[in-house]
């Protein structure tokens, strides 16, 4: 499956009306799924009474045009938007197929300081998954992907491909340059991890968009900037990988109960 990650600089005109762009972009270069970054449709760091004004459901008229936008285009799109739903603000991101259909919806579930507590509730389903050309696709949300029981769960339950929307700020580039590959590397996963350009406020976004296979080894370079970044995923490297190394079946997960009190 080749997939194209959309790493968009922040500002400008709202970020939804560069998705069509992008999304023809994508069907152009043969790629069956588009991942944009964290909060795609508006930005990310707009501030709390901003992003309260903007928060739709999930049926509001963001979602509805990025579903017709995949309709358009033929590809299958990851993206985010600040959802209301009872009275309370999520930062949720969805996947709908070619054809506009929802496949799955996932609300972040691990909050960054007062930049995410200030506006958000946390979600609370850890795994999210659906099936896209062959692969079993999962999803989290930047932050999420930070906590390595977040994505041996995805692995567990057979997640492939699992796609990070982020909104990564300098100066963590080390998120992106070495804890994403580790993460792809024990978990034997590929992850797509897809992040802004730019700056939004007082926010300077790392960019390093990057898609990394199961081997821990990125399958392009540093992306810098606005670009469009395309990679061929293979499942069968998935397999190899187990080949070398079987993280998964070689764990022992009756050792990591509650500590023992044995001292012989």
């Amino acid at each position: 499956m080749r997939i194209a990650c959309w790493q968009t600089v922040a500002g400008g005109e709202p970020p939804r009306t560069r998705l069509r762009a992008a999304a023809r972009g994508a069907a152009e270069a043969g790629a069956q799924l588009l991942v944009t970054p964290e909060i795609s449709l508006t930005g990310y760091h707009l501030g709390p009474r901003r992003l309260r004004e903007l928060a739709e459901p999930d049926d509001g008229p963001m979602c509805e045009e990025a579903s017709e936008i995949a309709e358009e285009t033929g590809v299958a799109i990851v993206f985010g938007w600040p959802e209301s739903s009872g009275g309370k603000v999520y930062n949720t991101v969805r996947m709908v197929d070619g054809t506009g259909r929802a496949l799955a919806t996932y609300r972040k579930t691990h909050l960054f300081g007062d930049i995410d507590r200030a506006i958000f509730e946390p979600g609370d389903v850890g795994v999210v998954q659906a099936e896209l050309g062959g692969f079993t696709v999962g999803m989290v949300i930047c932050y999420d992907v930070e906590f390595p029981e977040t994505v041996r769960a995805h692995a567990l339950a057979g997640t492939q491909l699992l796609v990070v929307p982020t909104a990564l700020m300098k100066p963590w580039d080390i998120v992106a340059r070495t804890l994403v590959h580790t993460r792809a590397l024990e978990s034997q996963l590929y992850i797509a991890y897809v992040n802004w350009a730019g700056a939004e406020r007082e926010l300077e976004y790392c960019g390093l968009t990057r898609v990394v296979g199961p081997s821990g080894h990125a399958l392009h370079d540093d992306v810098h900037g606005e670009q469009l970044v395309l990679a061929d995923l293979d499942a069968t490297r998935i397999t190899k990988a187990k080949q070398v190394n079987d993280y998964l079946a070689d764990r022992r997960p009756e050792l990591f109960g509650p500590p023992s009190t044995d001292t012989a």
